[in-house]
């Protein structure tokens, strides 16, 4: 009788689940599939009284002939589909080669862009700049949209080039906000600071930032070793979703030799922002690491042999390799003291940092201050050049003492200590807190891609 029962109840069963079939397919569907798909969480099974005979299992093998790919193309009406693609201008871009990239195949557009003012001096010869096309199935152009950011004061520009209803196109330049989200990353150097954040995809100008951060407590030109690793938590500015550059790093944890330096961005009310240890000291330094951003020493405060005279001779100064126009800022506060052109030196600049500090910058291609100029901590000053007595594109920077050369990597060191106020110790502790949990979620994932 009991089988008897499970049997009626079986068929029951049955009978219920084809009435849910026959009038809510989609339903049922839906939730075999959410069973299959979460089986590793639950199993279900229906149970048989009697043994149950051997399941014969046989294997099948067809070839199968797939349709030909434009009859797929076809089927799949790519008329009424809007395609939509990005990809970054080059310097040698026309705007037959930049669409072509692009996927569109379009001759009124090229026409239109052949002749468009706005376009040919925002994008031919500009490269870097972002650039999005819609476009529809046959390929033809509905809109083209590119972004840049100019100057850094927060926003960036959007040239906008359509086609009208009536067939024809027409552009426009527009000015929006960047907006600022939070990014992390983290690193392991294996042969070089810059090549760990190249592999972590971590912006140079963030690696940058970290230098002259904790350039007093690491010498990042000596001291570095393999197996040394950096977290660091940074803003990128985005336009229309896509990252245009990167913005201040708000933290960063460096583990140089098995010794850990951690330092956040924090600005007390009516005060100026700096850097600070996650317990409160201060990390401001009166000078920055370098007078260049992402470059290379080529020669430092040492004896060399003279590339020109051919005699070994003290080098008074640190050379900065760098392409012809590369920026240059000044690495501390001052006044413009010299601003021109002075025998071997070629272009210089020379700034007063105070009654016993000075700062030469030499061989420059350009120079964007004049003398009795006030200049901040990094503020650009000129460009790398080759003028005077230099063999190649460089920057020969000098510091100075009451006229008395110094080695620039030790004075790049030297504080400039402050000490948060105690309303302001509660949201300093709170932030910290914040940032030492970020720190650690971009540590974990260190780990995890490492393990993969």
């Amino acid at each position: 009788m009991k089988k008897n029962g499970l049997i009626a109840a079986g068929e029951q069963l049955l009978s219920r689940a084809a009435h849910a079939l026959e009038h809510h397919p989609k339903h049922v569907t839906a939730l075999v599939a959410a069973l299959l798909l979460g089986g590793g969480g639950t199993a279900f099974a229906v149970a048989s009284l009697d043994p149950a005979p051997p399941v014969e299992v046989r294997q099948v093998l067809e070839a199968v002939q797939p349709l030909p790919v434009e009859e797929q193309l076809q089927a799949l009406d790519l008329q009424g589909i809007d395609l939509f693609r990005t990809d970054i201008t080059r310097a040698n871009d026309t705007a037959e080669a930049l669409l072509s990239r692009l996927g569109v195949d379009d001759p009124a557009a090229v026409a239109f862009l052949r002749k468009d003012a706005t376009f040919r001096a925002q994008l031919l010869g500009h490269a870097g700049r972002s650039v999005t096309v819609e476009a529809d199935g046959a390929h033809a152009l509905h809109k083209l949209s590119a972004r840049w950011a100019p100057e850094d004061n927060g926003t960036f520009r959007r040239l906008v080039i359509e086609r009208t209803p009536q067939g024809h196109f027409a552009s426009h330049v527009e000015l929006a906000a960047l907006v600022a989200t939070t990014r992390m990353g983290s690193a392991t150097i294996r042969s070089s600071l810059f090549g760990a954040a190249d592999e972590a995809r971590i912006p140079d100008s963030v690696v940058s930032q970290i230098i002259d951060i904790l350039s007093r407590d690491i010498d990042f030109h000596h001291a570095l070793h393999s197996g040394d690793r950096f977290n660091v938590v940074y803003e990128a500015l985005e336009a229309d979703g896509e990252a245009l550059r990167t913005g201040r790093v708000l933290s960063v944890e460096f583990v140089n030799n098995g010794q850990s330096h951690q330092a956040m961005w924090f600005q007390e009310p009516g005060q100026k922002g700096g850097y600070f240890t996650l317990d409160g000291k201060s990390l401001e330094s009166s000078y920055l690491a370098s007078p260049v951003k992402f470059s290379r020493i080529t020669s430092g405060f040492e004896m060399r042999f003279h590339p020109i005279l051919h005699i070994w001779k003290a080098h008074l100064g640190i050379d900065y390799a760098g392409a012809i126009g590369t920026p240059v800022r000044v690495v501390g506060d001052g006044l413009v003291e010299f601003a021109g052109v002075q025998n071997g030196f070629g272009n210089v600049v020379m700034v007063r940092h105070n009654s016993s500090d000075e700062t030469l910058y030499a061989h420059l291609s350009r120079i964007d201050v004049h003398r009795g100029q006030n200049v901040s901590q990094g503020q650009r000053i000129g460009a790398i050049g080759a003028t005077g007595w230099a063999t190649g594109p460089h920057l020969h920077f000098e510091f100075r003492v009451n006229g008395m050369h110094q080695d620039p990597a030790q004075y790049a060191r030297r504080s400039d200590a402050r000490t948060l106020s105690a309303e302001a110790k509660p949201a300093f502790d709170q932030l910290a807190r914040s940032m030492r949990a970020q720190l650690a979620a971009a540590a974990s994932e260190n780990v995890v891609a490492s393990a993969n």
